[in-house]
């Protein structure tokens, strides 16, 4: 698969320069998670819009004392032991004590809550529920925007935006849907590190490369 086509294939197909990058993240995770939760107590883990496709091959599945609930608007499918799915709402879990969690994790999806008010609410119900925090977004600065893979198209007019998305294949070389399109661009919101600074104040925050530019934020207080 050359550079080009990895770019713009669709992020869960294993091939593509996301997944690719995911991997790369989820690996940096791991080694993150063993150096907070070294003792072999009972782990539980909160995966705010995760799939089970996610975690599949990752080596916290292989450790007895880790179980794994995904929370999403409709539930996932269930295909793997330890990981459970619940319906629910990322900005409000009144369904959850303070610390019920020993660590929230979540990829890509504090992006899509359509406006900051939104975001704060899901960052706090985050600070809430876990204890410990691993949270990823794209890089609102990143050249390339992320969902649609075409420069700049964050900065553009969204009017614009919606016409190269439904009547070009410019975006991972395809026509979009016009409703999936507009409901993309109504939802999406980049964040850059200085918002991702307010939203989790104090924590670290790792940077994702490509070219040298930063393509992902993730900020977490593990380690």
């Amino acid at each position: 698969m050359s550079f080009i086509t990895e770019l713009f294939a669709a992020s869960d197909n294993p091939n593509s320069l996301g997944a690719k990058l995911r991997n790369k993240r989820q690996k940096a995770f791991e080694k993150l998670f063993f150096s907070t939760f070294p003792d072999k107590k009972p782990i539980k883990i909160l995966d705010l819009g995760g799939t089970a496709y996610f975690w599949k091959n990752s080596f916290l599945l292989d450790l007895p004392y880790v179980e794994i609930t995904l929370l999403n608007l409709t539930k996932e499918e269930e295909n793997l032991p330890k990981i459970k799915s619940v319906c629910g709402d990322a900005t409000n879990m009144p369904e959850y004590q303070d610390q019920s969690f020993d660590l929230i994790f979540s990829n890509s999806v504090i992006e899509h809550l359509y406006n900051w008010e939104n975001q704060v609410k899901m960052a706090e119900e985050i600070k809430r529920v876990g204890k410990k925090y691993f949270i990823q977004t794209p890089n609102k600065y990143f050249p390339i925007e992320a969902h649609y893979a075409i420069p700049f198209a964050q900065f553009a007019p969204k009017s614009l935006i919606f016409k190269t998305l439904t009547k070009t294949k410019l975006s991972r070389l395809k026509k979009w849907d016009e409703a999936d399109a507009k409901q993309y661009l109504e939802e999406i919101v980049l964040l850059s590190e200085g918002d991702m600074r307010k939203l989790f104040e104090g924590a670290s925050i790792y940077k994702e490369k490509m070219f040298g530019l930063t393509k992902s934020l993730t900020a977490h207080n593990l380690g």
